[in-house]
């Protein structure tokens, strides 16, 4: 990973008109060029307005934000020939096929775009590109908002709940892509609720709660630092096969019973996942 910076936020403040809170408060992060970064956090917590603020949506803010860079400010309208952004919320032309639609927007840039119907075939929709868009189902208009923010090849992809809705097949498809844009060398900001992308997929992730940065590292050590590690064992009782959870540190004379007593069915690690991290840190749930 280059230690180069793609995104540096610091400082970074912002209350909505007519609030007397702060949306957010003194959020500090950076993203290194080439990094897949995670941004979790409950509804209301901060990281829409943070985007939109990186994006030039909100104006009024207060600290730094630099992309790829430059001073967001300084940043004209050429910015969104080398960022990507694919919202939660799908949107497309009802009225145009999915071929259609993202010919229109690789109209809208200045650099060469990628073949539209490899892009279709990438995100599952080679099949639904003579469709009108009109006719796709949420998850459908999702993966096209995907494709449209790959046209490009952007240096800099925004992606918000890029699984949601998705069924387990498109939502594998979707982090092999996540996977192969950071191949290229692309970053990647992604926001979502799924911690299986959250940690599979990120390099580091940042949890963030009433607009502030609660923690920020990389999933591993997130769990080393906040998570008790655990042995479960599946076991024979009379009444039939369960299951009992045991702490990895200590080796309880319980624990050492089960083991010697031919009971035992299966023995496993079990780490805590982002979601218990998260609660752990930030005494909020997800």
């Amino acid at each position: 990973m280059s230690t180069d910076v793609a995104l540096r936020v610091k400082d970074l403040r912002y209350r909505y008109p007519g609030q007397h809170d702060f949306t957010l408060d003194a959020v500090t992060f950076e993203v290194a060029q080439g990094e897949v970064f995670g941004f979790l956090g409950p509804s209301g917590a901060g990281k829409t307005t943070t985007q939109r603020v990186v994006l030039g949506l909100l104006d009024g803010w207060e600290g730094t934000v630099e992309v790829l860079g430059r001073d967001r400010r300084r940043w004209g309208g050429e910015i969104f020939d080398l960022i990507g952004v694919a919202f939660e919320l799908p949107v497309g032309y009802p009225r145009l096929t999915g071929r259609e639609d993202l010919s229109h927007f690789a109209n809208l840039h200045r650099r060469p775009c990628r073949d539209i119907d490899g892009l279709l075939d990438a995100v599952g929709l080679a099949d639904a590109a003579d469709v009108l868009v009109g006719t796709y189902s949420k998850g459908m208009r999702g993966r096209l908002n995907l494709a449209r923010a790959l046209l490009h090849g952007p240096d800099l992809l925004f992606l918000d709940e890029p699984t949601a809705g998705l069924d387990p097949v498109n939502a594998a498809r979707v982090r092999d892509i996540v996977a192969s844009e950071r191949a290229r060398g692309c970053t990647i900001f992604l926001t979502t609720h799924d911690m299986v992308t959250a940690g599979t997929s990120c390099d580091r992730v940042a949890f963030i709660v009433d607009g502030r940065i609660a923690a920020c590292d990389d999933p591993r050590s997130l769990r080393v630092a906040h998570g008790e590690r655990r042995v479960r064992v599946e076991h024979r009782t009379a009444t039939g096969v369960t299951t009992s959870t045991f702490p990895l540190d200590e080796a309880s004379e319980e624990f050492c019973r089960l083991l010697a007593s031919g009971a035992v069915e299966t023995v496993h690690t079990a780490e805590a996942s982002l979601d218990e991290i998260f609660e752990a840190v930030t005494g909020r749930g997800l």
